[in-house]
């Protein structure tokens, strides 16, 4: 990874930023390319959850619950709630509950790889990779895939999907079909194009900004780690360097706290996005 005297900071912070991919992107978007560390990391953190979930209804008893029953029931009613106000339909929310359930605790296990050391993983996996023959300075590893464009927009279009699938169930296929047609403006022929392109353009703003809102967040707070650690690397026996590891200290500890709060209401607002365009999708105009 490092040179002779070590990368600079401009060699260390696009290092952690470059993903572990089976090539180099040739275009924007080019769906040939994996990220190999954000699916890795997806899975098992989704296994986790999902692990984690099922060990608390394992657990669960009538009787006085246990700090991790306690929390995870508080969890379950609190999404339900939320559940219960904005999707009106009881059939429905028999699917979508658990789903935003299940976006909630995921995303903030996502998130949380954030509170990780920044050198730890790719540590680890470079002694690994140099182990195995390989050249060090191509080992490349992200740890949060919430800071991976590819992962949030994947999970709004999802979202997405879904809202398609009840706005066709509720509605039927030619009742929506007809409200794209005549809403919102009105049911007019010469409205008709209007109407369908400001529903196009209101499916493609929801889901774009769906999945911007999740990476832009996690992929600055990735960012500001690495500056942070900058910091600390960046120390020596003197006035000055002693002021950057003390200021490491005090920024990556302060940071981590506030961090804590930005995961859980990034996924949070993920999971509350997810249930209002579920809810729409239920909505007749």
């Amino acid at each position: 990874m490092a040179a002779e005297h070590g990368p600079t900071a401009g060699e260390y912070i696009i290092h952690h930023l470059t993903h572990l991919q089976n090539a180099k992107p040739k275009a924007v978007v080019d769906f040939s390319v994996f990220s190999f560390d954000s699916l890795i990391f997806s899975i098992l953190l989704g296994v986790v959850g999902c692990w984690l979930l099922w060990l608390a209804a394992r657990k669960a008893s009538s009787g006085v619950p246990g700090r991790f029953q306690a929390a995870v029931e508080l969890l379950v009613e609190m999404v339900d709630s939320q559940a219960k106000g904005i999707v009106h339909n009881a059939e429905s929310r028999k699917f979508i509950a658990p789903l935003a359930l299940t976006i909630f605790v995921w995303i903030f296990l996502l998130n949380a790889m954030d509170l990780l050391p920044v050198d730890l993983l790719p540590y680890l996996w470079t002694q690994i990779y140099a182990a195995a023959g390989h050249d060090p300075h191509h080992a490349y590893l992200r740890v949060v895939p919430t800071a991976d464009l590819s992962v949030t927009m994947g999970m709004s279009v999802a979202v997405l999907l879904i809202c398609l699938y009840y706005n066709i169930k509720i509605k039927g296929l030619g009742g929506w079909i007809h409200e794209l047609f005549t809403a919102p403006f009105g049911n007019h022929w010469a409205l008709y194009p209007f109407n369908f392109a400001m529903q196009m353009i209101e499916f493609v703003a929801k889901t774009v900004s769906h999945g911007m809102r999740l990476f832009g967040n996690m992929y600055a707070g990735e960012l500001i780690f690495l500056l942070i650690a900058l910091m600390g690397g960046a120390w020596s026996l003197s006035a000055t360097g002693i002021g950057l590891a003390v200021g490491h200290i005090i920024a990556g500890t302060v940071w981590s706290i506030f961090h804590i709060l930005i995961i859980t209401l990034q996924a949070f607002v993920f999971m509350m996005l997810a249930l209002v365009y579920l809810g729409q999708a239920h909505d007749h105009h």
